[in-house]
């Protein structure tokens, strides 16, 4: 039985276009038909053109038999109609003055399947696609993934020219089969010859070649290139960047490259705002040159101002200034030098603070970086205790896996970053170690991912000196919207007895949100948060804890979703108000 499907008509020339599909076929195939035919483009897009949509049908027999045999469909039979005429026999020069009806009649045929199947010569430990074999659909796609793969083994094997030179496809209609046979030529064993650059204009040609590391004389590796582009792009200099392979071979089997890059502007700026019922607004600001000094070298200055109107403490200050130089000394290194200026008023302590650090970043993979260096540090505090002056040499070392699909708004994958900063008290206290964890966890559900569960587990640790001997600016607290919302900004702390009180040697922190979309750009949240301090180096949970838990609303756009939280008190003995107001953008984890 035929199915009639009528996609539209063209009102100025009455025409209608109409296909008819055979009720049975599976519905994938009859999308494949849909989707390659002209004519089906013709009638969403109300085509009126007799002599267009003539085009449209004669092109539609190839078409639609190449998407039949993507699906291993060998035997299909297509008949198109104009106005009851086969399109194929109409001639070029004798087109009809208008056209009533077109009816485009296919018949997909039986699935075939692969009998015979084979590629050679092969390079060692290739694995052709399990598609490619004996008993499966004789799909187009799987003759082409099968040469694709065993093209890129050569090619991974140093073998960059690797083609098919030959291939013997046969399709047995009696017994509704497909042979196929593929023949390899994979080439001379290449080397990376001459790397010539193009395009750039400010970023220096020499310091382009260092930072891809594409050394001259190594054997070819396509994953080398692809390295290659991804260390320019990470510079931030380049718009666009393309590693492309000489078409002929230099003497010495040797491989010429080219690097092609399109630069970036290169300065920016940007800011950011938030703001908290309790905490007041804070302000923020960025400016950064992505080509300081001719080498792709990133200069970047931070500003921020918090605490503005707020219920705790005072307006806090900080300025940092950060230098990077790309591929020192190494193409995945990356050099930095970072200056800070923190002036803080806090509930329990004010601190005016001057560090400096001067390390490598290394990008280990795609996904993992890792930060080493050596700073000094020195900070004047004030507290319930009196004046100390600290004076600290640190080493700070820290990690980043992020495997997060989209980081602005993540709906599925995870993101760690660990920090430690071992230090050593030349004035003011002891050595010691501080550490902190941040994990973050996304899982994405129901139809179209309109649901999404995160999780967040943040660590704090200070071990070495005594919690009075330790520095107040390492302390730990807990309240607020980077720890806990629905409670007051650092209102946990550990208590000393009568109105002293200060911050813990430990924290342990935990939210969950359940995001769920509304539209394509609002999105509701529920959400529950959980801190705990404790005196001890690592959480004993022998200390006191809190927890506070809310309804969100997210209005996403291009550059993160603008957030706005109302959260509530669940549990704890501190004071706190009967519900806060958090507004910022980006979501709250």
């Amino acid at each position: 039985m035929l199915a009639g499907l009528v996609l539209g008509s063209q009102a100025l020339a009455d025409t209608q276009i109409r296909f008819e599909i055979p009720s049975s076929v599976p519905s994938e195939v009859t999308d494949a038909i849909l989707a390659a035919s002209l004519l089906a483009e013709a009638a969403r897009t109300e085509k009126t053109d007799v002599q267009e949509l003539l085009a449209d049908a004669r092109a539609d027999y190839e078409r639609i038999l190449a998407a039949l045999y993507q699906d291993g469909r060998f035997g299909g039979v297509v008949n198109i109609l104009v106005d009851g005429r086969e399109a194929a026999t109409i001639p070029p020069l004798a087109n009809p003055p208008e056209i009533d009806l077109i009816v485009a009649r296919v018949l997909p045929g039986p699935l075939y399947r692969f009998s015979n199947v084979g590629a050679a010569p092969l390079a060692q430990q290739t694995e052709l696609p399990e598609e490619f074999a004996r008993g499966e659909p004789a799909g187009v796609d799987a003759i082409r993934e099968a040469a694709d793969t065993a093209i890129e083994a050569w090619r991974q094997a140093g073998h960059a020219k690797a083609e098919v030179s030959d291939q013997r496809i046969v399709a047995r209609h009696n017994a509704r089969e497909v042979d196929a046979a593929l023949r390899l030529a994979p080439g001379p064993r290449l080397s990376f010859g001459t790397v010539g650059v193009s395009g750039n204009k400010d970023v220096r040609t020499r310091r382009i070649r260092t930072i891809a590391g594409l050394e001259e004389g190594r054997t070819f590796d396509p994953d080398e290139l692809r390295r290659a582009e991804r260390r320019l792009r990470r510079t931030g200099s380049f718009r666009s960047v393309r590693v492309v392979e000489g078409d002929e071979v230099a003497p010495g089997d040797r491989l010429p490259l080219t690097i092609e890059v399109v630069e970036q502007t290169p300065r920016r700026f940007g800011f950011g705002a938030e703001y908290s019922t309790i905490e007041g607004a804070t302000l923020s600001g960025f400016w950064l040159h992505r080509n300081f000094l001719g080498g792709a070298e990133r200069f970047r200055v931070d500003t921020e101002i918090s605490g503005i109107g707020g219920e705790t403490g005072g307006v806090d200050y900080d300025l940092g200034v950060r230098y990077e130089r790309p591929a020192t000394p190494r193409p995945d290194v990356d050099l930095f030098a970072t200056f800070g200026v923190e002036l803080l008023d806090e509930p329990d302590f004010t601190s005016d603070t001057v560090e400096f650090t001067l390390g490598f970043t290394r990008y280990a993979t795609d996904d993992l970086t890792v930060d080493f260096g050596l700073g000094y540090l020195y900070s004047e505090v004030e507290d319930d205790f009196g004046t100390e002056t600290y004076s600290l040499i640190t080493a700070p070392l820290g990690a980043v896996y992020d495997r997060r699909r989209n980081p602005l708004n993540p709906k599925d994958g995870y993101f760690v970053d660990l920090e430690m900063t071992p230090f050593y008290g030349i004035s003011g206290t002891s050595a010691g170690l501080r550490t902190e964890l941040d994990a973050r966890g996304y899982e994405s559900f129901g139809e179209n991912e309109s649901f999404t569960f995160a999780t967040r587990l943040q660590l704090g640790s200070l071990a070495g000196p005594d919690l009075l001997d330790s520095p107040p600016f390492y302390r730990f607290y807990s309240g607020g919207g980077g720890t806990v919302r629905g409670q007051d900004y650092q209102s946990l702390a550990v208590d000393l007895g009568g109105d002293d009180r200060t911050g813990g040697r430990s924290f342990f922190g935990a939210s969950v949100e359940l995001r769920a979309d509304v539209t394509e750009a609002i999105e509701v949240v529920g959400f529950y948060d959980y801190g705990y301090i404790g005196t001890e180096a690592f959480p004993d949970f022998s200390g006191d804890s809190h927890a506070g838990a809310g309804l969100g609303l997210r209005y996403n756009t291009g550059i993160g979703p603008i957030r706005l939280d109302v959260a509530v008190p669940v549990s704890g003995d501190t004071e706190a108000s009967d519900y806060y107001v958090y507004i910022g953008i980006g979501q709250a984890f």
